[in-house]
Formats: C-alpha cells, structure tokens, sequence
C-alpha cells in the first residue's frame, strides 16, 4: 500500500505531499491544474520513461518519492534486499530524480539502483489503468494466469495436477530422447570402456605397486655401489681378512678387558666399562646386519632390473591414460565397470521408457482435459459477471469474451491459450480488450474485471485515471460504487472530474493551482467537511459556492454513505 508520495518541481507541480493510506482515495483539481501530474510521477517511481520536459521549468530536477507499506518477508521485500536496499518496520521507500537534461535516477530502499528495478516491482505493487497505460492484461499469460486466480481451488487442483504429470512426462521423454540421440555415441563409450578394462585387468596393477618397483629398480641400479660400501663397512667393523688388520669389534673388545682388568681398583671406570661392553654388542650387531645385508643382494641383478622396467613401462602406458597413479588406474578401473553396466542396459532402459512415456501421455492428455473444463467453467462465469458489471458503466450494449482454447501442444502451464475479449455491441465481433474499446471504456472495462477478480488478486494498489470519462450522472454513480467496493479489498486511487466518483472516496486529494508567481505552480491538500463539499460543487455546476450545488454535493455525499 502506498501511504505517502512526495513531488518536487513536476510539471506544473513546486512541492507537495499526497497522503494516502488505505481505501478510497479521489484526485480531483481544474483543469490544467495539474491532476495528471499525479499519475505521472507514480509511474516515474514504477519505472516509467524519464521525460526532461516533465521538469518545472526554472527547476534543476523533478524528484518523486513514495513510501510503501510492505510485508518485510514477501516477494517485494526480496526484491529490494537483492537490489542492495532495505525495508525497515515494513517501510519501503522508492524515489526517482530526472534532471533538467533528461538524466534519471533511481534509489530503492536507500540505495542507488537501476531503474529497471523498479519496473520489475511494479508489477507487484500497483497496476495503473488509464487512456495512455499498458493494461494489466494485456499479455495471454497475463491473461490465462488471471483467469487462474479467479477459478480459485477448482483451477488450482487441477493444474497442480496437470503440472505433475507434465514434469513427470518432461523427465521421461527428455531421458528417453537423450539415450535415443545419444546413441551411437555411447556404443562407442562401451567399446572404448570394454578395450580400457581389459588392458587394466590384462596389467593387473596392484595398489602402490608403482612406488614400491621406483624404490626397487633404484636399489639394483646403484648395486655395486651398494656392495662395495657395505663390505668396507663389514670388513671395518669385523675383517675377516688372515693378515690380522685391526677391526672395531676386535680393538672394542681389547679396550674392554684392558679396562676389565683394572676397574675392581677404581669404581670412577665401571661406567667406562659398560659403555665399552655396550659399544661392543652394537658394533658386533652392526657387522651382523651389514653380513646379511650383502648376502641379500641379488647375484642376478642385471636381469631383475630390466623385468622391473619393463613393468614400470607397462604401468607408466596405463597412468598416462587412465590416471596420474597406478591407484588412479585401479580407480578407473572400477568405475569403467560400473558405467560398462549401465551403457550395457540402455536397450532394456529405452524400452523402459518408451512405456513410460505412453503412460505419461495418457495421463498428461487426462489431466489437460480436466483443467480445460475448469478453465473453460471458470471463463464462463468471469464472462458473466464482468458483462454484468460492464450494463451499469454505461456500457449496456457490451459482452466480455472469455475464450479457453487449444493451444495445439503441452505446456508447463497447460495447452489452453486464454483471450479476454471486448465485443463492444452486438452484432460486432469480439476484439482484444487493448482494441475493442475507447481509453475511456477500457478504464471502465479495466473497473469491471477488477471488481469481479477482486477475491483473487494479488495487486495490493490500484489506480484508474479518467475512468469516468464520456459518462456521468446515474453511470457514475455506478462507477464511484464499484471503485468503493473494488477498495474494500485494495487500495484505489482514482483522478477523476466527477462528483459522482469523488463522492465515494474516503479520502479526497485537490490539486490546487497557483498563478500568482510568475510561473504557475500547483500543490495538492487534502478536504474535508466544508471543503469537500465546495470541491463536490464545482464538479457539479462549476461554481464552489452555489447553494444548490453544495445541496447536491451533500445528497451524492449521503447516497455513497448508504452504498453498503
């Protein structure tokens, strides 16, 4: 709901304020006052094209702010947090600048954004009807989702059901079209699968077995290094050599008993003594392991390492293929088979599915059939009611059409296109309501269907400019009293030059103009009492102060008191 609008330097408009709030609010002024002004600037603030002639003359800017009251968790409150912006305590805050040069502006909830961000908010904030606007439905989708709201849970089963079938329907047929068109693609997967499998398998790799054979051909390259430096560091240790070269274990051993022999005469060499009997066993262990160290060194060393590479090879051919590890590989391995398992059954899936899909089919084509007679019913009944609603607008001789028909192929949405059409007298064949009527009779048309949709819609704020137009006396009364119940449930605005609609508002705004400046300006206040009924009078006869204008100011005044 908007409660607040605030333009500066519009128009012929210098700076005011429109204080709105719920219900019923009237716009009315002289002409050329400036009345119009005020839909221009809500539509600035809904996205609509900036026009620097729109600027006050003398002005740098035109500025229009609007404060709105919404929900803090709804689809608009989203909206606004992704744009950057924030709405506070339910307020939402919109404002849009366009320079004297035609440069535009927008902010949305406090910050800087684009102005199609507005545009997008429109649409689930106000919908403007009036002589120069975009229709609210004036798309077919516009059109069949209305109709939609207005067949309430009747439409709504059916199309819940209708949607489930078709996203089942969806998946099975894209699948089925997938593995069809895929087809050879994937025999030739299996077959580069099945040859990949069976050198894995062939190879036999086993886990890790790439690192340990590096460790092994590393050893036998350096073999005789290796048997050369182990047997210096056995014969040191422990030489077995006949010319009696010393040895560690052997001069260990002499220092030892030296120190045996002496140690009972001084207790300070009994540490001594163990470490030489300690350093003893370790040398002696190490000569035994360096021993059978060099007897586990390959007497075949040549042959061994060449079947190493040659196993590396075969490991490397596979890694370069199948993965950076021998691990990798085994990896792959697995996973070729189960994918060889399931490019194996495409045959038995695709029978599968072309079942599938015939089932899908016949239900989808059931389940079409039942929301086309919903729609169908549900478009029967709109027609009715808006015709109804249309007799006591001045348009008595006019018929709403609302016509379901087969689109020719399924849809997310159903296969019905939906057409609201105007047959604007009979004999006339029925038009596209946008062509079917004057911009007068489509404000009115516009009236009619909301009133009747009322129930179902989701726009919380309306606004009609020169909805009356072409019509008055009993004809407006009738307006006044639609527009006053189609506010029961939202928030209308309305411009208008009759007193017969301003009589029903439960807030009535006058543009006042001022001429006494050099430049003309206008402002807008808000009436009541006294004041409401001078403005009702001039409506009526022109003059403010007429005695019998204010009498039937008062009498339209107490006929729209008694609407309910």
């Amino acid at each position: 709901m908007i409660e607040e609008i605030v333009i500066s330097d519009l128009g012929v408009i210098g700076e005011t304020t429109l204080e709105l709030g719920p219900g019923f609010t009237v716009v009315t002024g002289e002409t050329g006052a400036g009345k119009t002004m005020i839909v221009t600037a809500l539509g600035l603030l809904l996205g609509a094209r900036a026009d620097a002639g729109s600027v006050r003359r003398g002005a740098p800017s035109a500025v229009v702010e609007g404060r709105w009251h919404v929900p803090e968790h709804d689809a608009v409150a989203e909206r606004v947090e992704d744009a950057g912006g924030t709405v506070e305590d339910g307020e939402l805050i919109l404002t849009r600048t366009v320079s004297a040069e035609g440069r535009s502006r927008a902010t949305v909830g406090g910050r800087s954004a684009p102005v199609a961000v507005l545009g997008e908010l429109a649409d689930q904030l106000v919908t403007v009807h009036g002589q120069s606007d975009q229709i609210r439905l004036t798309s077919s989708s516009a059109q069949r989702a209305a109709l939609d709201g207005f067949g309430g849970r009747a439409v709504q089963r059916a199309l819940d059901a209708y949607v489930a079938a078709y996203d089942t329907w969806q998946a099975h047929t894209g699948e089925l079209e997938t593995l069809v068109r895929d087809r050879d693609d994937r025999v030739a997967e299996a077959e580069r699968i099945r040859a990949a499998s069976a050198e894995i398998e062939a190879a036999d790799p086993q886990p890790g077995e790439d690192a340990e054979l590096a460790e092994r051909a590393e050893r036998l390259g350096n073999l005789e290094d290796l048997r050369l430096s182990a047997g210096l560091a056995h014969e040191a240790l422990s030489s077995e050599s006949l010319d009696d070269s010393p040895d560690v274990v052997g001069l260990v051993e002499s220092a030892r008993r030296a120190i045996e022999r002496v140690a009972g005469s001084d207790a300070a060499l009994q540490p001594v003594l163990e470490q030489l009997t300690e350093l003893g066993i370790q040398a002696a262990e190490a000569s035994a392991s360096l021993s059978s160290y060099l007897g586990s060194l390959e007497p075949d060393a040549g042959h061994d390492l060449e079947l190493i590479n040659e196993r590396r090879a075969l490991l490397a051919g596979l890694t370069r293929k199948y993965g950076d590890t021998v691990d990798d590989v085994i990896a792959y391995g697995q996973r070729a088979s189960d994918r060889l398992l399931e490019l194996d059954g495409d045959d038995d899936r695709i029978v599968a599915l072309q079942q599938a899909v015939e089932h899908d089919e016949q239900a989808l084509e059931q389940a079409a059939t039942t929301l086309t007679a919903a729609r169908a019913k549900a478009a029967a009944d709109l027609a009715k009611r808006v015709t109804a609603e249309l007799k006591t607008l001045a348009m008595a001789g006019a018929t709403l059409v609302v016509e379901v028909t087969d689109g020719g192929e399924y849809r997310r949405h159903g296969r019905d296109q939906v057409a609201i059409l105007l047959q604007p007298h009979s004999g006339t064949d029925p038009r596209p309501i946008g062509k079917g009527a004057s911009g007068g009779e489509l404000s009115r048309v516009m009236l009619a269907i909301e009133v009747v949709m009322a129930g179902s819609t989701t726009v919380p704020t309306f606004v009609f400019d020169e909805v009356d137009a072409g019509v008055g006396g009993a004809a407006a009364i009738e307006i006044g009293r639609r527009l006053a119940k189609l506010a029961e449930r939202t928030q209308v605005i309305v411009v208008t030059h009759l007193a017969q609609v301003a009589a029903f508002a439960n807030n009535h705004l006058n543009v006042v103009k001022d001429a006494s400046g050099a430049v003309t300006s206008s402002s807008v206040r808000r009436l009541e009492g006294e004041e409401r009924l001078q403005e009702m009078a001039r409506l009526l006869s022109g003059l403010g102060d007429s005695a019998s204008g204010m009498e039937h100011a008062r009498e339209l005044l107490d006929v729209a008191g008694q609407r309910a």
